[in-house]
């Protein structure tokens, strides 16, 4: 059995830890501090086909177990419901969109967590975008200085193509700070997402 002690942990980072640990662990016990995060696993272990068990201690203390044993209905009845499996569908040569470098409207700062945790769980991924391709002040996440900027690297190296739009790097002056990817124009965009087979717009 391994074990993850994913307590104070934002998300996603549980669900990419055991995520990681079953890949080469037939059972993965991972302690969280909130429900929304046994939820979260729970989901994980649906998607994977795989066995579901939660034990809560406390309000700030839930043992989970995801196994690769026989499917069962063992599951805390604090989670009643349908044992039921979701298996994702297969995606193919998907493509990118970021049009903002926060995520969400309300808190900005709020926002621009959760634009750097979906930049890292798209790394995360077990089939990386083709093309990532940023607009207004999506550019700034591609230039120097950026939070995510290390995470686009890396998917640059496993071949993601990243493309920024010129004018939107020229309207923030951010031109010459321009770290991963290439300058592009409106018109190659619009060609980019109109042969794309799936777009994904956070």
């Amino acid at each position: 059995m391994f074990e993850i002690d994913a307590k104070g942990m934002a998300c996603p980072l549980p669900v990419i830890k055991t995520k990681k640990a079953l890949k080469e662990n037939k059972e993965v016990t991972t302690i969280v501090d909130n429900e929304i995060a046994t939820q979260n696993l729970k989901k994980l272990a649906e998607q994977l086909q795989l066995n579901y068990q939660v034990e809560k201690i406390s309000d700030s203390h839930y043992i989970t177990v995801i196994s690769h044993d026989e499917i069962t209905n063992n599951i805390d009845s604090t989670y009643s419901g349908e044992n039921t499996v979701a298996v994702l569908p297969e995606k193919l040569g998907y493509t990118v969109v970021l049009d903002t470098n926060i995520m969400g409207r309300g808190s900005d700062e709020l926002g621009a967590n959760l634009m750097k945790a979906f930049v890292y769980s798209l790394l995360e991924q077990d089939e990386l975008p083709e093309t990532i391709i940023c607009y207004n002040s999506g550019v700034k996440l591609t230039v120097e200085g950026s939070d995510c900027l290390e995470d686009l690297l890396q998917m640059k190296e496993q071949g993601v193509a990243f493309y920024s739009c010129g004018a939107c790097l020229n309207y923030y002056e951010l031109t010459e700070k321009l770290a991963v990817g290439e300058v592009t124009n409106m018109y190659r965009i619009v060609e980019m997402m109109q042969s794309a087979v799936k777009i994904v717009k956070p």
